[in-house]
């Protein structure tokens, strides 16, 4: 089955094994020309299975035995996201909310409450607030700064929009029974970013990830935030950033 799309920019033929992918892509849909394809095959989907029983094991829990059509989703995004390198454009994962046009992201460990903190975001400023991609936001780096994009993968509960603004801050979020915010460095952070980054395991491929690490952390305001699940916290967040 094969489809075209425009993800963060690029137009992109998805040759795939089954259906649900463009399911997943179709508000995405393009009639441009691609500036590249991704193509999955069975081996694909398979290396995403023994990916997903190798972390199961490293983590202790039990193997979840996913589909076939949900490892090839991932199958797809991994792709794509390596070819995204070629474009100054990298996977991230965190949560992304959009205020007056410009880009805020948290990022955590999984189970934090990065999306439970951009949903206060969007209860404490209303409309202003809307969501870019709760889960895993392509980010453009370039001699203009840097850009955040929505993209089809953007959680279960498809919290996202197809639109690109500027990214103004990228902040760490940790649990704190008082809410509070700083301004940090880049070697404060660099692991949390490099942590929640997509790393790719071809080599050159990797070296073009830190670089742009590189770059996104000279570009944008770096935070630590350390907030409880009270809609002050969205407002101590916002209040320190903006």
């Amino acid at each position: 089955m094969t489809d075209t799309y425009k993800i963060a920019g690029k137009v992109i033929e998805i040759c795939s094994v089954y259906e649900k992918v463009h399911s997943c892509c179709r508000e995405y849909r393009s009639d441009g020309a691609p500036d590249f394809a991704v193509h999955i095959s069975q081996e694909d989907i398979d290396y995403e299975r023994e990916r997903d029983e190798r972390t199961a094991e490293i983590r202790g829990r039990s193997n979840s035995d996913p589909s076939d059509e949900y490892l090839e989703e991932l199958a797809v995004y991994r792709k794509i996201a390596e070819k995204m390198l070629d474009h100054d454009t990298l996977l991230f994962h965190g949560s992304c909310v959009a205020v007056d046009g410009e880009g805020y992201i948290f990022a955590a460990s999984s189970g934090t409450g990065k999306s439970t903190h951009t949903r206060l975001w969007r209860e404490y400023l209303g409309e202003r607030a809307v969501m870019v991609n709760d889960d895993k936001p392509l980010i453009r780096v370039d001699k203009l700064g840097a850009t955040v994009f929505g993209t089809p993968y953007n959680s279960k509960h498809r919290l996202g929009s197809d639109i690109a603004v500027p990214l103004k801050a990228l902040c760490v979020l940790t649990r704190s029974e008082k809410n509070h915010i700083e301004p940090v460095t880049r070697k404060e952070i660099y692991a949390a970013l490099v942590q929640q980054t997509y790393r790719p395991a071809d080599s050159i491929k990797m070296m073009k990830t830190m670089s742009l690490i590189d770059a996104l952390a000279d570009n944008v305001k770096l935070y630590r935030l350390g907030c409880n699940m009270d809609i002050e916290a969205a407002k101590v967040a916002y209040e320190g950033m903006k």
